[in-house]
């Protein structure tokens, strides 16, 4: 699971924006969005770089949440 709709949510950007910067269309970024889907690798890596912060940032940390 992915955290680009907290990092999104936290920096005020639109998915709108973040679909134009990649050259994806809506649908496919809210899919990544949503969890629905997951977007390959490298692309993570590059949605990681358009929003300025490292790829780990945008990965979940499963730890945390066995911790609940």
């Amino acid at each position: 699971m992915n955290r680009i709709k907290k990092v999104l949510d936290e920096r005020g950007i639109k998915q709108t924006w973040l679909a134009n910067k990649l050259g994806k269309s809506y649908n496919m970024v809210n899919a990544y969005v949503q969890n629905r889907q997951q977007p390959k690798l490298e692309l993570l890596f590059e949605i990681a770089n358009i929003l300025n912060i490292e790829v780990t940032e945008l990965l979940e940390n499963n730890k945390e949440k066995s911790k609940l």
